[in-house]
């Protein structure tokens, strides 16, 4: 019988050996540049919104968002922001039209189990757990700033 440590070993040995290589210089300018175009769209958006509505503030910000959210899914629904996401990796996931697609991608994936069982019940699969972890640190930031509050 082979020791665990060997057997590691050798499993680490023959992913390296079939997994494929990664050029990190090539990958990291995708990632810099498409995910530097997204933020410049959403730049472009929030300064037409601005200039021509004449919007400021919160409202300005919330706008600004949802139309990126709608551009995600619309282009996850599409089938094109997997080929974006292939192409620029991280750069197309960090952006809000990122967490637009992990919303998105899983609600298209299971449609075929039916409304409630597979579009809504799979649609937080992925973002399910950012949201959690989002309320929970919020509403804890909250507390830690109320309770300083009170002996202050």
């Amino acid at each position: 019988m082979e020791k665990k440590g060997n057997l590691n070993a050798n499993y680490l040995a023959y992913v390296a050996k079939i997994a494929p290589k990664t050029n990190e210089k090539k990958t990291l300018f995708h990632a810099f540049w498409v995910g530097g175009t997204i933020c410049l769209i959403g730049q472009f958006i929030r300064y037409f919104l601005e200039f021509t509505f004449g919007m400021y503030g919160d409202e300005l910000a919330g706008t600004t968002s949802v139309i990126l959210i709608f551009i995600g899914s619309f282009l996850t629904g599409l089938g094109v922001y997997d080929r974006i996401g292939k192409f620029a990796g991280g750069g197309s996931i960090v952006p809000i039209t990122g967490f637009a697609n992990s919303v998105v991608s899983p609600a298209i994936e299971f449609k075929s189990e039916g409304f409630i069982y597979g579009l809504a019940a799979k649609m937080f699969v992925i973002a399910g757990p950012i949201i959690v972890f989002g309320v929970v640190g919020s509403v804890s930031v909250g507390l830690v700033y109320y309770i300083i509050g009170l002996f202050t």
